[in-house]
């Protein structure tokens, strides 16, 4: 009985001694570089969730927290800010114009996913930091699509475009 315990136990570090850890499994392609994606993390999900729910209840305290000061955020209209004043200025200023002509700001997020470009040798390439998220969301009268670059806590890159809702 005691040999069949022991080879038991034998087998079973044997078995795990030889484990490598699996490719993660990447596809397409960004041009200009030998890259391909992958998929993120759940963490990063969770930060733009938390992210996303400041937005929506005009947290800008928790907002700020998330935003670099160094960042560079395109708004759906064509204008730029760069840091977490002005983007919260921008988000305040578009909320109480929508008050101001009776449009009821509200939109559902239909989507969110994560992901993170492969390592690059080339030092010019900056994507790698972070993840991404790519998200969807349907307004009363717009659908809005929104890149979120999260490099340590931090909304470092975002770009949000606007097409009308086809209804």
């Amino acid at each position: 009985m005691k040999k069949i315990i022991l080879f038991s136990l034998f087998g079973l570090l044997v078995s795990c001694a030889d484990t490598k850890p699996c490719d993660v499994p990447t596809n397409g392609f960004i041009t200009g570089t030998e890259q391909t994606v992958m998929m993120g993390s759940e963490s990063t999900i969770d930060l733009f969730n938390k992210f996303n729910k400041a937005w929506l209840n005009r947290d800008y305290e928790t907002m700020k927290v998330h935003i670099s000061d160094n960042g560079i955020y395109r708004h759906a209209d064509g204008s730029i800010t760069n840091n977490a004043e002005e983007f919260i200025a921008h988000s305040e200023n578009n909320y109480q114009e929508s008050l101001a002509s009776d449009e009821e700001e509200v939109w559902i997020t239909n989507f969110a996913f994560s992901v993170k470009p492969s390592a690059s040798d080339d030092p010019e390439i900056t994507n790698t930091q972070g993840e991404w998220v790519c998200a969807r969301f349907t307004g009363l009268n717009a659908v809005y699509d929104e890149w979120y670059q999260f490099v340590d806590g931090k909304l470092v890159d975002w770009t949000s475009s606007k097409r009308e809702l086809i209804k």
